[in-house]
């Protein structure tokens, strides 16, 4: 099976001379195409930074990270700027969505920025809307959705251009149980239909117990790695648990 992500002994220092702090130490990490990631860890483990730097928004202090085979690291603004168009898909807690666009068009524009034609693009949004449930809420804009289909407009805008690595940030932090829920669902489908490849920080096991393995992060090293298996989902949830329980929290407080 591809390997989409390798990173190997990411470190991270913040500061200078003797004012530092070490966020990131000696973090390997391989994720393969299809796989569904989930990382967790206690409140500043590094969750966050690890996947900043994976999605080229930060950069570590030492270390070598290949993505789809190409190292992100040293590359000029300007080819940082198309490796996130080309390769990368972002789901945010807060939508990101633009309030003057409609679904449809926030969903077509990383399309339009590729330069896609008209035809492919109108397929590829129909089918993608198709796939979330949002269809019927094309010609409505943001202001006027709910939660839940905000984050299904986000995560439908990440993937339409068939992203090599979808980012997603505490996705279902925001949402209601059954929107979460859905979502979960949608992403565990396109991981295991499609072969699309998905990092996902959490601080939910329940959002956790989806994804085909979960990492824990402490004090910015990787702590253990769970995989899911033939366990079901219920047990992998138990699983979850325990981890996070010797982490020091249960499944609401350990973020």
């Amino acid at each position: 099976m591809k390997t989409i992500v390798d990173a190997q002994q990411i470190d991270k220092v913040y500061g200078a001379r003797g004012n530092t702090f070490t966020a990131l130490t000696g973090i390997d990490l391989t994720v393969r195409e299809g796989e569904f990631v989930g990382i967790m860890g206690p409140s500043g483990a590094g969750k966050s930074t690890l996947l900043n730097i994976l999605a080229t928004i930060d950069q570590p202090t030492t270390g070598e990270i290949l993505i789809d085979g190409t190292s992100i690291l040293n590359m000029k603004e300007e080819q940082l700027s198309a490796f996130r168009r080309d390769k990368l898909g972002f789901i945010f807690q807060d939508y990101n969505l633009l309030d003057t666009l409609s679904v449809k068009d926030n969903i077509l524009l990383p399309l339009a920025l590729a330069k896609v034609n008209v035809q492919e693009m109108e397929q590829r949004v129909y089918e993608i809307a198709d796939r979330f449930g949002i269809r019927s809420i094309l010609d409505k804009y943001p202001y006027q959705i709910s939660g839940g289909q905000k984050q299904r407009t986000a995560a439908s805008r990440a993937i339409v251009s068939k992203p090599k690595l979808i980012l997603a940030d505490e996705p279902t932090g925001a949402l209601d149980s059954k929107s979460a829920t859905d979502l979960l669902e949608s992403l565990q489908n396109l991981s295991k239909e499609d072969k699309a490849t998905i990092l996902m920080v959490t601080h939910d096991a329940f959002a956790a117990s989806y994804c085909t393995r979960v990492l824990f992060i402490k004090d910015g090293s990787m702590f253990t790695e769970l995989v899911k298996g033939t366990s079901t989902r219920k047990e992998f949830f138990k699983k979850i648990l325990d981890v996070l329980a010797v982490l020091g929290g249960g499944a609401s407080d350990v973020i």
